[in-house]
């Protein structure tokens, strides 16, 4: 892993310096270091059709997602303003997608993982994060501080009638939170917190318990509301540790943690689509804690691996499908924008396409699951599905059809995630704030007992109303089958790592090949946050899942 590390630190070493020739100022400065990247990835600026595939060890292919990704984040993101294209073509071509506010807040982590690999010059991304925070403070459309989903990359005005989002501001700011607590900079902290103290979050409740969805112009509030499992836990954990105008703790407990499912052998709180159960995690570290309810790592674990045998048992109908080629979760499709669903829910929408995001997103629950499917993924579809960002948003190994975009979002869950495992750098960074210590303590949350085992009476009390999800895994590989349906636990529920507080988190010991070894951390899998609940939400508001 050293002599890997170090051959592309020196790669990025030179071609950073070459670039900053004749840069000036800090704007150029940060466009030298996207064409270093451009230089590292032995691209050329402009369209890129057929990029080489990573064939390599699973860290050549870890470094080579995250390079592309942060590619995207550096070119799809305007100078003036700092703001982040919600999404663009794949090869690189000039988009016309208006900015993406959750877009934004995982450039903001893009551009800090950069910096701490040594990809980014630091004072550029300094600068890089000034100008959106600047931006976002002064120009951004909001309302009562929630943002509005999408606006105009250029003047930070509202658009295609989108809403003022709590989801999407959440996101953003859990990006922000991450940068200040990187940068450590006098006028990053002090924007970050102007940001954060100007969210109203009571007024969001609209005089009830949980959180609107958010609030149009035309018709005020948005019936729908984060009242049920999904990627709302980051949202309310922001909420109930705001500095200003903050949610009630008694908050956390009034969503409903439902609906409890079975599946192969897992008994989980479910939300079909996968990304649900990783946005959150992207951030917020919950290995090793849990609250009264559940241990939301061990949920994200079990539903993620849940979608890797439910994939497996589709493979009759589709017959590229097994437990190597697995992974769906909201994404594009020939349809449109389309939430596929997952376990328990109706598959009647699935045509077989796949998603690279939904194994890339749980790479740090389910290392060798997700790993695997990510080469299986660029084995089958070959460089029709790998382009100058990486992967494609979406592609359909059954009838050849390829997503011509990628979409910020996704490209932006699988680089944090693919960090996190890593080296858990987003956990560790975002994990030092105050407010972040503050809304696990408000929300009951505490550390797991090594001689006491957490189980959870949320589930135990449910055990005779468990939703009995018929499936059969499908016929696969020998140790296939057996390993899904009795994974081994160590006579425990869960196998994740416990890492204590005043640990530092190097995740991932590799073999002198650079793969990952088969006894990581013992993790059989697992993912858990979002994007929002798209089919809760009017047409019109979901083009892009942001």
């Amino acid at each position: 892993m050293q002599s890997n590390d170090a051959d592309s630190s020196r790669r990025v070493s030179c071609a950073l310096q070459g670039a900053r020739k004749g840069a000036v100022g800090p704007e150029s400065g940060f466009a030298a270091a996207a064409f270093a990247l451009i230089g590292m990835l032995v691209l050329a600026p402009g369209p890129s059709p057929t990029p080489s595939l990573p064939l390599g060890s699973d860290l050549a292919l870890l470094d080579e997602i995250e390079q592309r990704a942060l590619l995207f984040f550096c070119e799809q993101t305007l100078s003036a303003t700092g703001l982040t294209r919600d999404r663009a073509p794949a090869d690189g071509s000039p988009s016309l997608a208006p900015a993406s506010v959750a877009a934004s807040g995982f450039a903001l982590t893009a551009w800090c993982i950069g910096a701490q690999r040594g990809w980014l010059d630091l004072g550029a991304t300094k600068q890089r994060v000034l100008t959106l925070l600047r931006f976002v403070d002064r120009s951004v459309a909001q309302e009562h501080g929630w943002l509005y989903h999408f606006v105009d990359i250029r003047t930070g005005a509202r658009a295609w009638r989108c809403e003022a989002s709590t989801i999407d501001t959440a996101l953003f700011l859990q990006g922000a939170i991450l940068a200040r607590e990187y940068l450590r900079d006098p006028e990053v902290t002090a924007l970050v917190n102007r940001i954060y103290e100007r969210v109203d979050w009571v007024w969001a409740l609209n005089g009830e318990r949980t959180l609107t969805h958010g609030w149009l112009p035309e018709t005020g509030f948005i019936d729908h509301r984060w009242d049920q499992y999904s990627e709302l836990l980051s949202l309310y954990l922001l909420g109930i540790a705001a500095p200003a105008r903050p949610l009630p703790a008694d908050s956390w407990g009034a969503w409903r943690r439902e609906p409890v499912a079975e599946y192969g052998g897992r008994t989980f709180v479910s939300s079909p689509s996968l990304f649900t159960h990783q946005y959150s995690h992207a951030w917020f570290d919950f290995r090793g804690r849990h609250d009264r309810f559940l241990d939301y790592w061990e949920n994200s674990v079990d539903a993620t691996l849940a979608q890797r045998a439910w994939c497996a048992s589709l493979s009759g109908r589709f017959d590229r499908w097994s437990p190597d080629l697995w992974g769906v979760t909201a994404s594009d499709s020939p349809r449109g924008y389309m939430d596929w669903g997952g376990p328990g829910g109706s598959a009647d929408k699935l045509d077989g396409t796949v998603v690279p995001c939904a194994p890339g997103g749980s790479l740090p629950f389910a290392p060798q699951e997700c790993l695997r499917a990510l080469r299986r993924m660029l084995e089958v579809g070959g460089r029709a599905v790998w382009g100058r960002y990486g992967f494609v948003d979406a592609f359909n190994p059954q009838t050849g059809w390829v997503s011509q975009d990628v979409i910020a979002i996704n490209v932006g869950i699988t680089l944090t995630m693919a960090e996190n495992l890593r080296s858990g750098f987003c956990w560790n960074q975002f994990m030092r704030a105050p407010e972040t210590r503050r809304a696990l303590e408000l929300a009951g949350f505490v550390r797991d007992s090594p001689t006491h085992p957490f189980k959870s009476p949320l589930l135990a009390s449910r055990a005779q109303e468990v939703r009995r999800w018929e499936g059969v895994l499908a016929d696969v590989s020998a140790a296939g089958p057996a390993a899904l349906r009795n994974p081994d636990r160590g006579g425990q529920r869960g196998s994740a790592r416990r890492v204590p507080d005043n640990e530092s988190n190097p995740m991932v010991p590799l073999l002198a090949d650079g793969t990952i070894s088969p006894g990581i951390l013992g993790v059989r899998g697992g993912a858990a946050l979002s994007r929002r609940s798209v089919g809760r939400l009017p047409i019109g508001l979901r083009s892009s899942g942001g």
